[in-house]
């Protein structure tokens, strides 16, 4: 069975295998380029020490002899000899540490040469550049030195990186361990505060410390942001779910009453009969008008559909004022103070507008009044009634689903307390913005603010 690997040791292996593996690449790589460095060094120094001993034999040659003059120049870690074409020439000079250089076949080169070699297992600077003999003939002047100092010193400087790459590995485990640590523990705090919000049902949040910006500090804030918005909605659910049972609960209590009411009087009594018909019909119809609303208020923002479109905000009132007239034979006062027009959906709007109309007739007896006109450069629709009014200290909260003002009242007027909730989120999705004001028995007031269109002052 495979044994998954947690974050904190996945950081751990893979952090300190990168570092190391760069250390080495890095100590290779120095390694390299000292070597490469000295190798060319010393190379650029035995060719130079090889023309200085071709100028000093130019100018001595022929008066004294060969031997003599080779042995004066001879390195004092190496050897010098002269080849000639045949191979025939004065023997070699060699220092008394490298006598064994005297066995190294011999060879003769047309071109000058300047490499490294390796002979008896040690290695070796090697120039042969051509000079004129005594004779007048062309040869080989070869001058070899040992390298061995440098590839100690190279040997020394390897064993140091060796050491160097084993001495970090040590600070670099712990230096990755801690990292990880610091990296994981948020989230292995998230990871636990998930599960105790699985296993108790209940919404916790992470403790945040320090004044820290990063991702990992964002992450928190945005957890324990989710978890606010989480648990403000479940709180609204449940109030929400309790509401909705509550206020269902009444229309079919009163159609379960009057539909016994009519098996046991019903044929015998029509006045009951018809009281019961017009309960249980005006009690069907509340249901299904807050069955179509809770449908509405149950979607997401983002699913409403809404097709935005130029439309002359004066001439959209007074159709819908003319038809609202007709429809409750109520007296609307439509007060333009400039005309405007504004980008909206016309059937959203219309349908925001038919809730604040319906409220105003509801809980007023007098004219409705509808302005329009603009306010800081912003165009608004307001509607007006001088009907009851809402107390001060009911203003906050008549956005809410099922909150009623006065819900005896309510009730008898037919409303579910669901209205001004549909109300609410109508107006965000048309990106207009509400103002509710009203004085205790003198009236409210309903501003909309519209957004301005595109190229408007």
């Amino acid at each position: 069975m495979k044994t998954a690997m947690n974050l904190r040791n996945k950081i751990n292996l893979y952090t300190s295998a990168l570092f190391i593996l760069l250390l080495i690449v890095m100590n290779i790589f120095i390694y390299y380029l000292f070597s490469r460095m000295t190798m060319d060094s010393e190379l650029e120094q035995a060719y130079a020490e090889a023309e200085f001993v071709m100028k000093g034999m130019n100018e001595a040659v022929g008066t004294i002899p060969p031997e003599d003059l080779l042995r004066a120049y001879v390195p004092a870690d190496g050897m010098i000899r002269i080849v000639t074409k045949d191979l025939r020439g004065p023997s070699p000079v060699t220092s008394s540490s490298e006598q064994e250089l005297a066995k190294r076949p011999v060879a003769y080169y047309e071109e000058e040469r300047v490499e490294t070699i390796e002979y008896g297992g040690k290695k070796y600077s090697f120039v042969s550049v051509p000079i004129i003999w005594d004779n007048g003939e062309v040869v080989n002047l070869q001058l070899v030195k040992s390298l061995e100092r440098e590839v100690g010193n190279l040997q020394t400087l390897r064993l140091v990186l060796v050491i160097v790459t084993a001495a970090v590995v040590a600070p670099v485990l712990i230096s990755t361990r801690i990292l990880g640590n610091l990296i994981t523990t948020p989230i292995t705090s998230l990871i636990n505060t998930m599960r105790q919000i699985r296993e108790s049902g209940q919404f916790r949040r992470i403790e945040l410390r320090g004044d820290s910006k990063d991702e990992l500090a964002t992450m928190g804030e945005t957890f324990n942001h989710m978890i606010d918005i989480l648990e403000s909605n479940a709180e609204k659910q449940a109030q929400f779910v309790s509401n909705a049972s509550h206020e269902l609960k009444t229309p079919l209590t009163i159609i379960s009453s009057y539909a016994s009411l009519l098996k046991r009087r019903g044929k015998t009594e029509p006045e009951i009969f018809d009281e019961a018909v017009e309960a249980i019909h005006s009690e069907a119809n509340r249901m299904m008008d807050m069955t179509e609303q809770l449908l509405q208020l149950a979607r997401p923002n983002e699913s409403w559909t809404v097709d935005k479109e130029p439309l002359p905000l004066d001439e959209f009132a007074a159709e819908l004022v003319k038809s609202f007239e007709k429809a409750y034979q109520r007296e609307v006062i439509l007060n333009v103070e400039e005309k405007v027009t504004v980008e909206t959906d016309r059937q959203r709007l219309n349908q925001l507008l038919y809730i604040f109309l319906d409220n105003a007739r509801k809980y007023s007896e007098e004219a409705i009044t509808v302005k329009i006109g603009r306010k800081e450069d912003r165009p608004f629709l307001q509607i007006m009634d001088r009907g009851m009014g809402i107390p001060k200290k009911d203003l906050p909260k008549i956005f809410d689903r099922f909150y009623r003002v006065d819900k005896a009242r309510s009730r008898k007027l037919g409303g579910t307390g669901l209205g001004l909730s549909l109300a609410k989120v109508l107006a965000g999705a048309l990106r207009i913005q509400l103002e509710v004001d009203s004085i205790e028995g003198m009236g409210t007031t309903v501003t909309l603010f519209f957004e301005k269109m595109d190229g408007q002052a």
